[in-house]
């Protein structure tokens, strides 16, 4: 099924969207959820910008303000975009164990944002561990499945489902959900 387009956009010309990020994952699952969700390209690249939280941000509100000073920090190296992006994974505990999600946040030229939240998934005992000592997750991940930089590739989910559902469709699916207000203004 494909969204309406959304009545302002030009056709004679494609929108720019920035990511928070260089890493050609979030780069790609961007690029696929803004064309899917509008049924149009768009120019889509990454820029570092500071996440301003830990490495391995604990807790929905450090992964939420992790995701937000991205696409904010995206939006300052970059003004003249149409979007910005902002990804960030994170970790939390709860009576089950450890379980690892992302926030998504998208900020417009006009100042409107919209976030989304991935569905979680628990982590394995021996990551969970490594975590507890200060590792961050993707290198916790490369290092009990003899991976190298598995974050830029499946990620952990796509260790743990076998490749069934890898990092870009894990995001891509709550960049659409964080897209719904941008989908529907005359409901937002």
């Amino acid at each position: 099924m494909k969204f309406p387009k959304r009545e302002n956009f030009q056709d004679s010309e494609k929108q720019l969207i920035i990511v928070g990020s260089k890493n050609p994952v979030k780069i790609n699952c961007t690029e696929t959820a803004f064309s899917e969700a509008f049924s149009r390209s768009f120019l889509v690249n990454g820029v570092n910008a500071s996440s301003g939280v830990s490495d391995q941000p604990n807790g929905s509100d450090e992964t939420f303000l992790g995701a937000k000073n991205r696409a904010q920090n995206a939006k300052k190296t970059f003004p003249e975009a149409d979007f910005w992006v902002g990804i960030e994974g994170g970790i939390e505990e709860d009576e089950h164990g450890m379980f690892a999600y992302a926030w998504i946040y998208i900020e417009d030229r006009k100042n409107r944002s919209s976030q989304s939240k991935t569905g979680t998934f628990y982590i394995p005992e021996k990551v969970r561990k490594l975590i507890k000592n200060g590792m961050e997750l993707g290198k916790a991940d490369d290092l009990i499945f003899e991976k190298e930089n598995s974050k830029q590739e499946g990620g952990s989910v796509g260790i743990l489902t076998h490749g069934v559902v890898d990092r870009k469709a894990y995001y891509s699916q709550a960049i659409i959900l964080a897209l719904i207000p941008f989908l529907n203004k005359n409901l937002y």
